[in-house]
């Protein structure tokens, strides 16, 4: 993956965070998934008043994809922060790297930003070491 599609990923999950439904927590974030075929699927955060029905963006815009029968992917960008400006590296929650487990590979690439020009990548090994997926069921 190029400087040139980074920015690209960084940009796009930045303007998702307009459609961020974020009434409780003001915390805004969007993302964007690049598959391996090239395509990019967007989310955003949906709060819920009941807490616990909330979606993060990152599983939103994995759902979107596997909802069109897309399971290979090759990284996600995630931009968020409260207010009109990303203001965090916002690294996927615990259930967003247990959801990427299920379907990408250990090198799955997660790149968090504020923008462009300020950014940190890792791999899904990085942030979920010894995770537990699929092929730990194989030998039940």
């Amino acid at each position: 993956m190029d400087e040139k599609m980074i920015r690209k990923l960084i940009e796009t999950a930045a303007a998702q965070r307009q459609y961020s439904y974020a009434p409780y927590s003001e915390y805004r974030v969007g993302a964007a998934l690049l598959t391996k075929d090239g395509r990019i699927f967007t989310g955003c955060n949906i709060e819920n008043a009941a807490y616990g029905p909330s979606m993060c963006a990152e599983r939103t815009a994995i759902f979107k994809a596997v909802s069109e029968n897309v399971r290979v992917f090759e990284a996600i960008c995630v931009v968020g922060g409260r207010g009109d400006a990303p203001s965090d590296f916002s690294v996927p929650c615990g259930v967003c790297r247990q959801v990427m487990a299920e379907f990408c590979e250990p090198s799955f690439k997660i790149i968090v930003a504020k923008d462009p020009e300020n950014f940190e990548l890792y791999t899904l090994d990085d942030l979920l070491p010894k995770s537990f997926g699929p092929e730990n069921l194989k030998t039940c």
